[in-house]
């Protein structure tokens, strides 16, 4: 598969479209944001995630949403969502909360067995979902955040949330999938389900700011902290959680 693939002309286009949205974000004058020094070429990435996102990533999603029934649609995101329960649970007991790591096991045991496989959230009227990751657990153990980042396809993030991601896909049952074909197509499957969700954010996000990249930026970072506390509901942009993963596109 991968030998098929390193033939292909699409990794070719892919990166010769990233190098050159990453070189015209280098050029942009820093902003003098101590949080992101990386700023040029953040930028870069940031295009380069919007442009994939309008040529490639939405108008998939916007396939999928029309023939996908909104239940089904709604299934498939608790099932990816159920699969993350366990590194819910794991950064939960890290951070020693330890009755938010009891009710994920509930809640995983729960939507596993009678939610058939975690398709149906049965658990969410009594036993709200205790989210977190190992970028806060890195928090918690006072790690410093880093310099702000954009990452390919993912979007905004820092440092140390980037390390947060790596930690948690080693404790995602998807990983562990034998099967190179089962596990791309979860993997795809989650991914595009994830784009269907947040189509409209980025018309959101283009009317609301004059500077995409600042609000996208600020809105991250301000959620993270407020998950970080643990003062979520605190945060003044309640709908950037549509977005954070999107790379406000």
């Amino acid at each position: 598969m991968i030998a098929s693939l390193s033939k292909s002309r699409w990794p070719r286009s892919v990166a010769a479209l990233f190098a050159i949205t990453l070189l015209a974000g280098c050029a942009t004058t820093a902003s003098g944001d101590a949080r992101d020094p990386l700023e040029g070429f953040n930028r870069g990435v940031y295009q380069f995630n919007k442009t994939t996102d309008e040529f490639v990533f939405h108008p998939i999603a916007r396939g999928y949403n029309a023939i996908t029934p909104g239940m089904v649609d709604e299934g498939v995101t608790n099932f990816f969502s159920n699969l993350g329960e366990i590194a819910n649970f794991a950064n939960n007991l890290l951070q020693f909360k330890l009755d938010a790591a009891a009710n994920t096991v509930v809640r995983f045991m729960l939507n596993s067995s009678i939610g058939i496989g975690g398709f149906f959230d049965v658990a969410k009227e009594g036993i709200p979902p205790e989210r977190e990751d190992f970028g806060q657990t890195l928090a918690y153990w006072g790690i410093g955040s880093g310099p702000y980042l954009v990452l390919p396809f993912l979007g905004p993030s820092t440092a140390r949330d980037g390390v947060g991601i790596a930690a948690d896909t080693f404790m995602h049952p998807i990983t562990y999938i034998e099967s190179d074909t089962a596990q791309a197509g979860l993997i795809s499957l989650g991914f595009i389900d994830l784009k269907s969700d947040m189509l409209t954010t980025g018309d959101l996000v283009s009317e609301a700011a004059l500077d995409e990249y600042d609000f996208v930026k600020n809105a991250y970072l301000e959620r993270r902290r407020n998950q970080i506390l643990d003062q979520e509901d605190g945060s003044s942009f309640e709908n950037y959680e549509d977005f954070e993963e999107d790379g406000g596109s």
